[in-house]
């Protein structure tokens, strides 16, 4: 719960955390159209 606090207090850094993960999973799709294709 704490934890949720705290990035309701720092949205630059949800915003950060959610660009990586985009990134990643945009890495995670093309490995597998590598792997399926």
């Amino acid at each position: 719960m704490s934890k949720d606090k705290g990035e309701k207090k720092d949205p630059k850094k949800k915003a950060g955390k959610s660009l990586m993960e985009k990134r990643a999973d945009k890495k995670a799709k093309e490995l597998d159209k590598k792997r399926n294709g």
